[in-house]
């Protein structure tokens, strides 16, 4: 390899890391903005050009959290977490023995099937929000959690089979065989073979399926009222005929976006290894 090469290549490297870089602080400055903002006061966070000098405040958190007599919002944040949670356990559990029938045991036409999943995906939510709420109604489910869980696991089960068959086709099937000779039975191989082989995998699709049910506003916003509100939608009521409390919405934002982040972060390395699995050959 010639000297010139060499030179060429870290150039390359390191514009490559300086657009990283760059796409980085891109998509974070939204962020930094409504952190900013959301410690300001609602004079301060209307001003246009923005104050970067002003005086910062938590009155935005206080209202948020209701101690200034508005409503709490702890009822809808559970009710979120509630969602999301058992709809991403109910997805796991369905999709794990469906992408293992599709790649370890693969059926006839199963990439005709994975279309097919893939393609419930295609059609609009609002196409499907009519007969949902007609039959919610007639089943009496209108404003109740349980509805959301069920949808939300109906909606993420396509792309959650999809992720999964992908992952799944990488475990060695010398292992299950091996583990079939030994007398394990199908629950066997999956919770203690399959499961911890595509961990990364299955922990990436868990955490795709958690920010979907927990950033989902429409199904909430039309089915749900008070018993059933999601934090979404408590968010949506900050935007009254009054006027748009900026600081206040960027507080409640910030709040709501956290369970998001947090899991992203905790999840990174697998979410990483699960995204890439079976790239690189």
């Amino acid at each position: 390899m010639s000297a010139a090469v060499v030179p060429a290549r870290r150039r390359k490297g390191v514009g490559l890391g300086l657009v990283a870089w760059l796409a980085g602080i891109l998509f974070f400055l939204p962020i930094a903005w409504m952190a900013l903002t959301s410690f300001h006061s609602e004079q301060d966070a209307a001003t246009n050009p923005p104050s970067f000098t002003a005086a910062l405040t938590l009155d935005g958190y206080r209202e948020f959290f209701g101690t200034g007599g508005g409503a709490s919002p702890w009822p809808a944040l559970l009710n979120s977490t509630v969602a999301s949670v058992v709809s991403t356990l109910c997805v796991l559990l369905l999709a794990l023995p469906a992408a293992y029938a599709l790649s370890i045991r693969p059926v006839k036409k199963w990439t005709d099937v994975l279309f097919f999943f893939l393609s419930t995906k295609m059609l609009p939510v609002v196409a499907g929000l009519l007969p949902i709420y007609l039959f919610a109604k007639n089943a009496g489910m209108l404003d109740n959690i349980w509805l959301l869980v069920i949808l939300y696991t109906a909606m993420n089960l396509p792309i959650a089979v999809w992720m999964m068959q992908s992952f799944l086709a990488e475990v060695p099937v010398a292992v299950i065989e091996a583990a079939r000779v030994d007398g394990a039975r199908l629950p066997t191989v999956l919770g203690r073979i399959v499961a911890p082989i595509a961990l990364p995998g299955i922990a990436a699709t868990a955490l795709i399926c958690f920010i979907f049910s927990w950033n989902e506003l429409l199904f909430a916003r039309v089915l749900t009222g008070v018993v059933a509100e999601t934090a979404p939608v408590f968010l949506t009521g900050f935007i009254t005929s009054q006027g748009l409390f900026l600081a206040k919405v960027c507080a409640a934002s910030l709040v709501i976006s956290l369970p998001v982040l947090a899991a992203g972060f905790a999840a990174q390395d697998k979410l990483v290894q699960g995204l890439s699995l079976g790239a690189v050959k």
